[in-house]
């Protein structure tokens, strides 16, 4: 029988390391966040072999000679000295555990220099055995040289991937960290080759722009309640294949979320196609003692005590800005109008969608001016309105939400050229071609329509005269209980008739009572993991977006000039009318330079 005996200091420290350093980009990482931490304003990062050979120097406040050696010590730290401040960290290092670990599983050069003091000193660390410390020379500031990482650890070796990965993936954590830090300059060196430089920034904004290398990104921002929640993004047009460029800090921490990750994708519903992901940039803050960042031993995870409003507060922070669609072109030079009279057309002889003519696969091209009366233009609005999206008189009445009212009329600014195909509407502005698919562009309106009049509580609900009998499990009725209230404003209105059960009294008329089960089970399960009753405006989007994509003009249907006009002021209504409920993009832009210089008019 064996007997339960202390493991050696080596075999501990050994182990410590395995939890902190699990590969040389957590290793760089606690390097240059300890830089960070001392108040360093450059950092220089050199690295080889995948990360075996790390070199991090900055220009922070130093370390002291006679503390040198307290530096690679276990639970050694500057940081905090009780476990009060667990709850107020102002620091990214904390535990007094990473030095001491990569110490233990590498040959480490420990070099520093406190500002004020007349020479650098230095402490050598052999797989954890320390020499004395010596005076050297060096300037200000500390530097650490990693070398042979996990030379006495074989096992630890096999698992590592090939160097050109480790490589990505210390590039990636140096990215997040630039990000994070938009006022500390960044030099990144990989085999003694300059890869990245990152001076100083005065913004986030322009940090993002500076680290993803994208010329315009947008700015967003959140409250809810004590959880602020700051943005920086693409637009829908510039995607990515992965999750990967969704960079998620929390109190300037690099973390990985998933309640974070699935409010930025909810932030883009709509609005991207299947199999992409946004490029975005979001940073949340919560009061200290609402999160916990000691939960893994990379700190690479946290813990808030109310992820619902981190939830809220992140797909605010992106979505309210989305629907101002800051892309489209602000203040647009209208095309110079053909010089012709402009005839006054009457409303019945105007083209409307209800015309039988539009029900024709091709018809004799009409001759209509491309500039028309404000007046007649006006009367077009009305009639696409009460022919197309709202039949009844009192509906085409009914006013716009407010927050899809664009204040810039883009898409009717543009000159109708004429029809592609029986597919994309030909319009031009002064310095480009524009193809715009109007079987996109107008599911995108009726879409919007859709949504308006659910959102205005104008949808039809439908009574049951027997609730329906809804089975969950006990922890999935006890969320949906606790929204309620919520959802009666969504027009669903529930009842709990047991521990596993609920009844759905009355419904919106647009969910097929087939489906019910499976939406208030989706509901319910989101509703555990992130909270909030956004689940349910997903479910009639997608319900919305399936109406609108067939009942809206098809590709190969003929319109008339007066039609594609119709269509495009009708998508002056919605900021983003740029793409289709499905995330496609409604139009193609062709600038005319291009054009010359295909032609051969310009080199």
């Amino acid at each position: 029988m064996s007997s339960i005996q202390i493991l050696p200091p080596e075999v501990v420290d050994q182990i410590a390391a395995g939890e902190v350093v699990e590969r040389p980009a957590h290793l760089v990482k606690e390097l240059v966040e300890n830089s960070i931490d001392a108040g360093a304003g450059v950092v220089t990062i050199e690295f080889s072999e995948g990360g075996r050979y790390v070199k991090v120097t900055d220009d922070g406040k130093g370390i002291p000679a006679e503390e040198l050696p307290k530096a690679l010590e276990r639970f050694a730290t500057s940081k905090i000295s009780s476990s009060d401040d667990l709850w107020k960290l102002r620091t990214f290092g904390f535990r007094g555990e990473a030095l001491a670990s990569i110490a233990a599983v590498s040959k480490l050069n420990l070099t520093s220099r406190p500002k004020g003091t007349e020479r650098a000193y230095q402490l050598l660390s052999d797989f954890g055995k320390k020499t004395s410390v010596d005076p050297v020379g060096g300037p200000d500031g500390t530097t650490i040289t990693v070398q042979e990482l996990f030379a006495n650890m074989p096992a630890r070796l096999k698992f590592l991937k090939s160097d050109a990965a480790e490589a990505t993936q210390i590039k990636t954590t140096l990215k997040a960290l630039a990000l994070a830090h938009s006022g500390v300059a960044f030099r990144i060196y990989e085999k003694n080759e300059l890869v990245f430089f990152w001076p100083p920034c005065a913004t986030r904004k322009e940090r993002a722009e500076q680290v993803l290398e994208i010329k315009s990104l947008y700015e967003g921002q959140a409250q809810r309640e004590n959880v602020t929640a700051y943005a920086i993004f693409a637009d829908p047009h510039t995607v990515a294949k992965t999750a990967k460029n969704i960079w998620l800090f929390a109190q300037n921490r690099w973390v990985q979320d998933r309640s974070m990750q699935a409010a930025v994708m909810e932030a883009y519903r709509n609005l991207l196609m299947h199999g992409e992901y946004p490029i975005a940039a979001v940073w949340v803050e919560v009061d200290p003692e609402y999160i916990d960042v000691n939960i893994h031993p990379t700190k690479s995870q946290v813990k808030f005590h109310n992820s619902s409003l981190v939830f809220r507060a992140v797909s605010a922070a992106i979505r309210e800005s989305l629907e101002q669609a800051p892309w489209v072109p602000k203040g647009v030079a209208v095309a110079t109008p053909t010089e012709f009279a402009s005839p006054v057309v009457s409303r019945s002889e105007q083209a409307s969608f209800s015309h039988q003519d539009f029900h024709v696969t091709q018809y004799a091209k009409k001759d209509f001016p491309l500039q028309m009366a404000a007046k007649q233009a006006e009367e077009r609005r009305d009639t696409f309105q009460s022919t197309v999206l709202f039949p009844t008189e009192s509906a085409a009445k009914e006013p716009t939400d407010a927050k899809s009212v664009a204040s810039v009329k883009y898409w009717s600014s543009l000159e109708v050229l004429g029809q592609a195909n029986l597919t994309y509407i030909i319009c031009q502005s002064r310095d480009r071609l524009v193809f715009v698919d109007q079987h996109a562009a107008h599911e995108r309106v009726v879409f919007e329509r859709l949504m308006a009049a659910w959102r205005g509580g104008k949808m039809e609900v439908q009574e049951f005269l027997f609730p329906l009998a809804i089975d969950l499990t006990p922890d999935k009725v006890e969320a949906l209980a606790v929204l309620f209230s919520d959802l009666e404003k969504l027009g669903v209105y529930l009842e709990v008739l047991g521990p596993t059960t609920v009844g759905v009294k009355a419904a919106p008329a647009v969910i097929k009572e087939s489906i019910m089960s499976s939406v208030l089970d989706k509901m319910s399960a989101e509703a555990l993991e992130l909270g909030g009753s956004f689940r349910m405006e997903k479910v009639i989007g997608d319900i919305c977006a399936t109406m609108a994509c067939h009942s809206v003009i098809r590709a190969g249907q003929a319109l008339s000039v007066e039609q594609m006009k119709s269509l495009l002021e009708e998508m002056d209504d919605f900021p983003l009318s740029s793409f289709c409920p499905h995330g496609r993009p409604v139009s193609v832009e062709y600038p005319y330079y291009k054009l010359e210089k295909d032609f051969g008019r310009i080199v």
